[in-house]
């Protein structure tokens, strides 16, 4: 593939994308340095300033690295997938597992750390699933449960804790509709796991952060069981 000249047009995606085309095809193969810029704006046709754009957006698409004094090299062939396409990618039970983790220290954290507004929110949240629950929609009973999952990581006053978990929940969404779905879990249980949940809560709000972690890891692992199993 000739590396030509370029039409108008958004010259810094074009100009990517035909740097990036050169490098996923093996004309620049990983540990190549890159011709300089003014090699590189004569063959394509457009300015300096747009082929180091393009570089600019290639190196943090991971493909290449510029190396002060050195060049432009290329480090990888394939594009590094960020953190919400991996957890896309990923299977259900795999997220789940590290969900779960996280959220169990969340939840003795919030066991020490959370406020009077917090524990009004945690109840809140446990009465707005049990409504939910009393409908029929199992999107809306899911999206409940995630939400006072989500309470009680907010009540753990971690803002890492709460970025992880709200990259981890629309990842599980889609999974436990359908594991609702598939199993039936609540066509004889309307208000799957309410024990549970109420537990987790109580524990919380009394700050026996022990209660609130066991509380939360078998309602988690029976989940997670039934993830797997199917």
């Amino acid at each position: 593939m000739p590396l030509d000249a370029l039409r108008p047009s958004p010259l810094v995606e074009q100009a990517a994308q035909r740097l990036r085309d050169h490098i996923t095809d093996g004309h620049w193969p990983v540990g190549t340095k890159l011709p300089g810029e003014t090699t590189l704006a004569k063959t394509l046709g457009v300015g300096r300033s747009t082929v180091r754009e393009a570089v600019r957006a290639l190196a943090g698409a991971g493909l290449l690295q510029p190396r002060q004094g050195a060049g432009v090299f290329v480090i990888a062939t394939e594009p590094a997938e960020d953190w919400p396409t991996r957890l896309r990618r990923a299977a259900v039970a795999d997220v789940y597992e590290v969900r779960a983790m996280v959220e169990v220290q969340a939840a003795r954290l919030a066991a020490a750390r959370h406020t009077d507004a917090d524990a009004t929110a945690l109840r809140s949240a446990l009465e707005a699933r049990r409504t939910a629950a009393g409908g029929p929609d199992n999107a809306a009973f899911v999206d409940a449960d995630i939400a006072l999952h989500a309470t009680v990581v907010d009540a753990a006053h971690n803002p890492v804790l709460t970025d992880l978990f709200t990259e981890f929940a629309p990842a599980l969404r889609q999974g436990l509709i359908d594991l609702v779905d598939l199993l039936g879990l609540r066509d004889d249980d309307p208000q799957h796991g309410d024990t549970h949940h109420a537990e987790l809560v109580d524990a919380v709000i009394r700050g026996d952060a022990d209660g609130a972690s066991r509380a939360l890891e078998v309602e988690l692992d029976a989940t997670l069981a039934q993830l797997t199993d199917g």
